[in-house]
């Protein structure tokens, strides 16, 4: 697998700016300090580049507060807002949908028509009205948010496991006792993680985006907590006079969203057996062994 990233030019840049911005969230607050919230008026508006000292390199903003510093830590702040709301949907999500998909009757008509209800409400309305409703805050934000998405892995589960139900391996495993709960973890769940895996990657993408138009909105992360998406709502009101405010999190934003769909894309060759051998080729012959529309149709 290690090899196969590594000779994925595009993938491997990914995770790295993804392992990046994990060290940052992780390790950065720690070493910035209290720089984020540090306040100097005589260092207001200043441009990137304009004052001295490598936590002035992208500009300060209306309160002469490192713009480095803020984009340090709300990168953490992000970050344990996406990455909770991800798990918490792909673990309650995946076990109903393996469970239903594998019992199949009444248990899979029932999963699947509360997961039917809940896809009937836009999930960034729902999580609008919901968070006007009650208090604005991250835990409640990463509820709602894991709410929105279950029936997305629950659906994907639930296809996986009722066709791997059928498989012959199962029907093995069943016929030497094995319990309904032994074989969806052992049989059932290693085939559908892959699976799993490569939605939960583009979900990440989804909430991080989510979460940073219900900050841009003002129902998100309130102040003094500081996210990617507060600081673009912040800085819109002086995008003619300090562009910066707003450019350097939306940038930030932009590239973790294209990292984790890029290595997305990556992991769904990598885990399917019948197209991994693409990225065992060169990228010449990588591109010639695509078939073309019409060889297709013949």
């Amino acid at each position: 697998m290690w090899r196969m990233l590594w000779r994925d030019k595009p993938a491997t840049v990914a995770a790295l700016v993804l392992a990046l911005l994990v060290l940052v969230a992780v390790l950065g607050p720690m070493l910035i300090g209290d720089e984020a919230n540090a306040q100097d008026l005589t260092r207001a508006g200043r441009a990137p580049l304009e004052e001295d000292g490598w936590l002035y390199v992208l500009g300060t903003d209306e309160l002469g507060r490192s713009v480095l510093a803020r984009l340090v830590v709300a990168a953490r702040t992000t970050l344990l807002v996406a990455v909770p709301a991800v798990l918490i949907s792909l673990v309650v999500g995946s076990l109903i949908g393996m469970w239903a998909g594998y019992h199949r009757g009444w248990r899979e008509t029932v999963a699947m028509r509360v997961a039917d209800v809940i896809l009937s409400f836009p999930s960034l309305l729902m999580a609008v009205v919901v968070l006007y409703v009650f208090s604005p805050s991250a835990r409640n934000i990463v509820l709602v948010l894991a709410l929105t998405r279950i029936p997305i892995y629950l659906r994907t589960a639930r296809a996986e496991s009722a066709e791997l139900a059928s498989r012959l391996f199962v029907d093995a495993a069943r016929t030497f006792g094995a319990t309904s709960s032994a074989i969806i973890m052992r049989h059932v769940f290693p085939v559908v993680l892959p699976t799993l895996l490569t939605v939960a990657t583009l979900e990440f993408c989804f909430v991080m985006l989510a979460e940073s138009s219900l900050s841009f909105l003002g129902i998100g992360i309130q102040p003094p907590d500081v996210s990617w998406g507060l600081m673009v709502s912040q800085g819109r009101t002086y995008l003619q006079t300090a562009w910066w405010l707003s450019f350097f999190p939306g940038l930030a934003i932009v590239v973790a969203t294209v990292s984790a769909t890029v290595l997305a894309a990556w992991a769904r060759l990598a885990t399917d057996p019948a197209q991994r051998w693409r990225l065992t080729l060169p990228r010449r012959q990588r591109r010639r062994a695509v078939p073309t529309p019409t060889e297709v149709l013949q």
